[in-house]
């Protein structure tokens, strides 16, 4: 098979509707949109949401609570992954980007204690959680909290 001789399977493609040209077509004169009306109009149409004057649903459900807009949110490392990197590695953003663990990093990283460390390693994040930092010195490494 060459690159020209390549087609799309039968059915998969339909010839676009031509609308408004003339009574042979099949959607000629009111091209398909009935007689009058506001759908019939150039422009013509309801907004999304639009309940023809009913009370929109989005009005009708209660409203509760608050988003906050400063709000830190930070990519979550367990402490478990970091048992495959050897003794005396210095853990730091940068390094755990290189090695493919962390792929996205929104407001920094956070270390949380799930899982147990083996491993003595110098550990760089933005924050701990309580379980971590004490696992970490507890293996004999050291905690740096940017």
């Amino acid at each position: 098979m060459k690159l020209h001789e390549l087609t799309y399977t039968p059915g998969a493609r339909h010839t676009k509707k031509r609308i408004g040209r003339g009574s042979g077509s099949g959607t000629g004169k009111t091209s398909g949109k009935g007689n009058k009306g506001q759908n019939a109009r150039s422009g013509g149409g309801v907004r999304p949401g639009f309940e023809g004057g009913q009370t929109p649903l989005f009005q009708r459900l209660p409203k509760r609570g608050f988003t906050n807009r400063n709000r830190k949110e930070y990519t979550t490392i367990n402490l478990d992954v970091l048992n495959k990197f050897d003794n005396g590695t210095e853990v730091t953003l940068e390094f755990l980007k290189e090695q493919g663990i962390v792929k996205q990093v929104k407001s920094g990283i956070k270390i949380l204690g799930n899982g147990s460390l083996e491993k003595k390693l110098t550990v760089s994040a933005d924050k701990f959680s309580a379980s971590a930092k004490e696992a970490i010195e507890a293996a004999g490494g050291k905690v740096i909290e940017l």
